[in-house]
């Protein structure tokens, strides 16, 4: 359970603090209060932070304002407090409360006769108290998920007793969060880090927020690159809403992540406590898919793997390397020692149903190029894109090397 910028507005003795713009973000998690010392905060806040800006150490005029709620937006802050008095900053003037209300930043006006000391006592009082009952909470879900308990029955009067609402049929989304190595790689050690906090504050922000929206919530289940949602899904309809919501998450969120990537698995819906540990596993196996298949986007559901399940069920892992080393072999080990073209070429042959210009203009090559491609493939796979059997191999054999080698999306 984390503490949010609605709640600070409810704790006692901070009645007299307003929330002036933003409401539809006011439910963003605070991690700890930040009181603003110099003309810009992009440099110190990591993503999460309550922002106060008091005027004292430096002059805020409606341009530095509207620059520092930019900012508050662009680090995932939880939101900014503008203290205002008859000695410093006077009002909080309109085209600020406009902006932060346009790009959704939660805007607090605080009186200066109301102490800071005050107010961050309050705050830090419910962080840790919120900290130790989310806590116990997730504690209470990881055991449901992991299927890690002794009696059902004692972990539902637990979580009963922290009011976690199971009593509704949940859907299970797994996140992934891919593409940390290549921050590093791309950036300087200290922007890869302020990189990563702010995607990873702007994603849980995110994903609390849809949460919050589909009611009987549930906290986030954080494990290091992954989050784990359990969504309310007592019906077919509601799993249709819940997947067309989080892919707009995903095409929203994407373009701010780069060049990190944002993944989803989603298990099927109807699932109690007892089956969590079972509606895990769907959606690790629906978010294998979602990393392995561009033409996914970057989300799979269970219902949709197809004979995808069927091979995930397969246990002993060397059949499945055997069988894929039979049909494809000599054509991975010819792309090893050339130009990579032969498994491409495959892949685009069976992506656009033998098509032969639809492949072609895929790989953006011409007909007669894929033509000798295809006939190279035939020789040395020893198969026949005319025999329905080794068409067959061929594209299981595939699947099973595409799953075992995971690609971004284009």
């Amino acid at each position: 359970m984390s503490l949010t910028v609605a709640d600070v507005l409810a704790l006692p003795g901070l009645a007299s603090m307003r929330l002036r713009a933003g409401q539809r973000a006011q439910d963003n998690p605070v991690r700890w209060p930040y009181v603003a010392e110099n003309a810009t905060i992009a440099e110190w806040v990591m993503g999460g932070e309550l922002v106060f800006v008091t005027g004292i150490n430096h002059p805020r005029d409606e341009a530095n304002l509207l620059l520092l709620v930019r900012q508050a937006h662009e680090r995932a802050t939880a939101g900014l407090v503008i203290l205002t008095g008859a000695e410093y900053i006077q009002a909080i003037p309109d085209s600020v409360i406009a902006e932060a209300e346009r790009i959704g930043v939660p805007l607090l006006e605080q009186p200066y006769d109301l102490k800071m000391v005050v107010v961050t006592q309050a705050i830090g009082t419910a962080l840790v108290q919120a900290q130790m009952l989310g806590r116990s909470r997730q504690h209470v879900l990881e055991q449901l998920l992991d299927g890690d308990y002794q009696s059902l029955e004692a972990l539902l009067q637990r979580a009963d007793s922290l009011r976690l609402p199971l009593q509704v049929p949940r859907q299970v989304a797994l996140f992934k969060l891919q593409g940390s190595e290549r921050l590093f790689l791309e950036q300087t050690p200290e922007q890869a880090e302020q990189t990563l906090q702010t995607n990873r504050q702007r994603l849980q922000q995110q994903l609390e927020q849809v949460l919050a929206e589909r009611g009987e919530v549930l906290p986030l289940v954080s494990q290091g690159e992954h989050w784990i949602a359990l969504l309310p899904a007592a019906e077919h309809a509601d799993e249709a809403h819940n997947r067309r919501s989080l892919m707009q998450l995903l095409e929203a969120l994407n373009p701010h992540l780069a060049p990190q990537r944002l993944f989803l698995g989603l298990s099927v819906g109807g699932h109690g406590p007892a089956q969590f540990a079972q509606a895990l596993g769907e959606a690790r196996q629906a978010l294998v898919a979602a990393q392995s298949f561009p033409e996914r986007l970057g989300l799979c559901c269970f219902n949709e793997l197809g004979v995808i399940e069927l091979l995930g069920a397969i246990r002993d892992r060397s059949l499945l390397d055997r069988f894929v080393a039979d049909v494809l072999g000599a054509l991975i080990g010819d792309d090893s020692r050339h130009e990579p073209v032969l498994m491409p070429t495959l892949e685009a042959w069976f992506q656009e149903n033998g098509n032969l210009a639809l492949a072609a203009q895929r790989l953006n090559v011409h007909r007669n190029t894929l033509s000798h491609r295809l006939q190279r493939i035939e020789a040395l796979s020893g198969c026949s894109f005319t025999d329905p059997h080794d068409r067959l191999n061929i594209s299981i054999a595939l699947l099973i090397w595409r799953l075992s080698s995971p690609r971004s999306p284009a």
